[in-house]
């Protein structure tokens, strides 16, 4: 049998909070197969029991990520060629979150600490006020602009180490949200954003080890964002203190 076309060899974790194993399955090889099409393949094929996520399958909605051979990917952009070895492939779902099931992973602290890092925008201006211009080039929107792609796939809080270390700490992704509202002209409310931000689990937590924008799919750059955050805190503490 061709090397290419030899069944691939794929451990995937099954279990739930309470903890699991791996399971072996052999997958048929095929042309242009992702990591997705590998996961859907055995739940169609070998185990219709197995849980997962996914919707989108072209990288819009992030809800396929999982942990990939130990790292955290997009599993519907994750093409099976690029992270084989020697024929086989470990799946598992994303590590600092609760399991519900298998690889379906409770996403509910992360958007926990979404909203406790202030993510929820608020508006500076009513229904019936006019709808003021922002400039584009301006500086604070354009920083405001990097970090709006962001779609909550808990790719970087996956691979923070800081978040294993912590749980109480924030995470890259809210933390980020909290910088973007921050140099956000339409957004009311930056003090309570550098209060929430410089709290217990806040963005001084965070070690720098920049694995939240390595890994970032989407090419963000939380670790500038949460540097931003430590740079504007700061500010404000000494500036209360005078």
């Amino acid at each position: 049998m061709d090397a290419d076309t030899a069944p691939l060899e794929v451990s995937v974790w099954r279990g739930d909070a309470e903890g699991g194993s791996f399971q072996q399955f052999e997958v048929p090889a095929l042309e242009n197969q992702t990591i997705l099409d590998v996961v859907s393949w055995i739940q169609q094929y070998a185990d219709a029991t197995l849980t997962y996520r996914f919707a989108c399958r072209v990288g819009m909605c992030g809800s396929c990520a999982m942990m990939v051979n130990g790292q955290p990917r997009w599993t519907c952009r994750t093409h099976v060629k690029k992270v084989l070895r020697d024929r086989h492939v470990e799946i598992a779902p994303l590590r600092n979150l609760p399991v519900i099931k298998d690889l379906a992973a409770d996403m509910d602290p992360f958007f926990d600490k979404w909203i406790a890092a202030g993510g929820a925008h608020r508006s500076s201006a009513s229904r019936d006020d006019p709808i003021p211009g922002i400039d584009p080039a301006d500086g604070a929107r354009v920083e405001a602009s990097a970090g709006i792609e962001c779609i909550n796939c808990s790719i970087c809080y996956a691979a923070c180490d800081t978040v294993a270390g912590n749980p109480d700490y924030l995470g890259p992704a809210a933390l980020q949200r909290a910088w973007t509202l921050l140099k956000d002209a339409k957004h009311e409310g930056r003090s309570a954003i550098l209060d929430a931000v410089s709290g217990t689990g806040g963005c001084h937590n965070c070690h720098s080890m920049g694995s939240c924008t390595v890994f970032c799919p989407n090419d963000l750059d939380p670790m500038s964002a949460i540097a931003g955050l430590k740079r504007e805190t700061t500010r404000s503490f000494f500036g209360r203190r005078k």
